[in-house]
């Protein structure tokens, strides 16, 4: 018998019951759904975190300021001098794989055009920040070291305060209020994507933020609450810690490093000297985007895994169904099998007959899974607001899977159809 005529033999078994291949597919559907869905899912959560490392800077060394409490018994913590601008320029003069050092000092204010009043962030800065995290400007330019000298009254805002102030007019040259003084707008930021899922990297919507020379804010600019020293110095008796207040001190210092191959030596000599600067006090925090990538990485791959596994079930329980379908289909179709073996029919016809049900209801699940994982996959972006990227592979890999499992579950009832004696299964009632 040819194989054709075994295929057509398989599908007319299968279109005699069509309820009960319908209900027997269904299984691999929603496997094949699953791990589309699940595998995009996994994607999207990959390139979103990709992007929002590079925001951070993958050859950045990032230095916080970090606030911790010493007693007075530890003498050497009163003349740590906190993180500032004396730190940037160390690393930059003491480190030659450094390219940038960028400091940044924040602070929010109520800003002021016309009749709109914003709670805004305003980061102090120098020239090289748009180098050091990869930033571009939509319009005008980025303030220069000559702004610096001068404590120019001049600043750069992001593409949300352009859309919220300036919809329908252009921003540059514009005057804005800070603090009661007036600050010229130079510059627009290009946007950035900044996901509301990447909380766990401590980014911020860097689109909401207003930059100024951080000489401007050290000098000119009175902060909301006065900067908080990096250590608080209590003695015995006092109620209360004495904060110690610098008006140099900086919030971060950003290092990029020239070369990828050497950020780790380059953190390490960073490491020293803060460490001799600082006189063995922990009062800042180094940070690798690149460490954080690879432990973002880690969970992702976890999660994946067990993503994977949920869907992998699902195709399980529909090969099951397959196999326990087909041994419930071969007992009754015991008469028809004796029939077609006294007629001629040989063991390997009567095992590609059962062979091509199983393969046909497991390519056709597999084909609407595909699209139903499509549907899933459009439902999750939108409802639950993730980002998700179908990839090819994905929708090879859980179509082969699909098909893989109607033939490994469809092998032993197939097998036991071709086995069965003609004699016997002619006096089956």
């Amino acid at each position: 018998m040819k194989a054709f005529e075994s295929f057509m033999i398989g599908l007319a078994g299968l279109r005699s019951n069509k309820l009960r291949a319908a209900l027997t597919m269904l299984g691999i559907v929603f496997g094949v759904a699953a791990v589309i869905a699940m595998m995009s899912i996994g994607e999207g959560a990959k390139q979103e975190t990709l992007q929002q490392i590079e925001l951070m800077g993958t050859n950045n060394i990032i230095i916080q300021r970090q606030a911790i409490k010493q007693g007075i018994k530890e003498s050497k913590a009163m003349f740590s001098p906190g993180l500032n601008l004396e730190d940037a320029k160390s690393i930059k003069e003491l480190v030659p794989l450094i390219e940038y050092v960028t400091p940044q000092r924040e602070m929010e204010n109520k800003l002021i055009y016309k009749s709109y009043i914003l709670d805004v962030r305003f980061i102090g800065t120098t020239p090289e920040y748009p180098h050091t995290f990869n930033s571009k400007l939509e319009e005008g330019t980025f303030f220069q070291n000559f702004h610096l000298s001068e404590y120019a009254n001049v600043c750069v805002i992001g593409s949300a305060i352009k859309e919220k102030l300036f919809k329908f007019e252009d921003p540059l040259k514009k005057k804005i209020k800070i603090d009661d003084q007036w600050f010229e707008i130079i510059g627009v930021m290009a946007p950035k994507d900044i996901s509301s899922s990447t909380g766990g990297l401590g980014l911020r919507n860097f689109n909401e933020d207003v930059y100024i020379p951080i000489t401007t804010m050290m000098n000119k600019l009175e902060p909301m609450a006065p900067p908080q020293s990096n250590i608080e110095f209590f003695y015995p008796g006092m109620q209360e810690p004495a904060n110690v207040i610098d008006r140099n001190s900086v919030d971060q210092l950003t290092a990029k490093v020239k070369n990828s191959d050497y950020l780790k030596q380059a953190a390490y000599l960073v490491e020293k000297i803060m460490q001799r600067r600082h006189y063995g006090i922990k009062d800042y925090a180094i940070v690798l985007p690149e460490e954080l990538l690879a432990q973002k990485q880690k969970t992702q791959r976890i999660f994946n895994i067990v993503m994977g596994a949920i869907a992998g079930i699902s195709l399980l329980v529909g090969g099951i169904g397959i196999m326990n379908i087909m041994l419930a289909n071969i007992l009754e179709r015991t008469r028809e099998i004796g029939v077609r073996r006294a007629v001629g029919a040989t063991k390997i016809d009567v095992l590609s007959q059962f062979m091509y049900e199983a393969l046909t209801i497991s390519v056709a699940g597999g084909l609407l899974g595909i699209i139903v994982g499509y549907f899933m996959t459009s439902l999750i972006s939108t409802y639950a607001e993730w980002k998700t990227i179908i990839s090819p592979f994905s929708v090879i890999l859980a179509f082969v899977v699909s098909v893989a499992t109607g033939l490994v579950f469809g092998i032993y009832p197939a097998k036991q159809a071709a086995e069965k004696n003609p004699i016997d299964s002619l006096r089956y009632e």
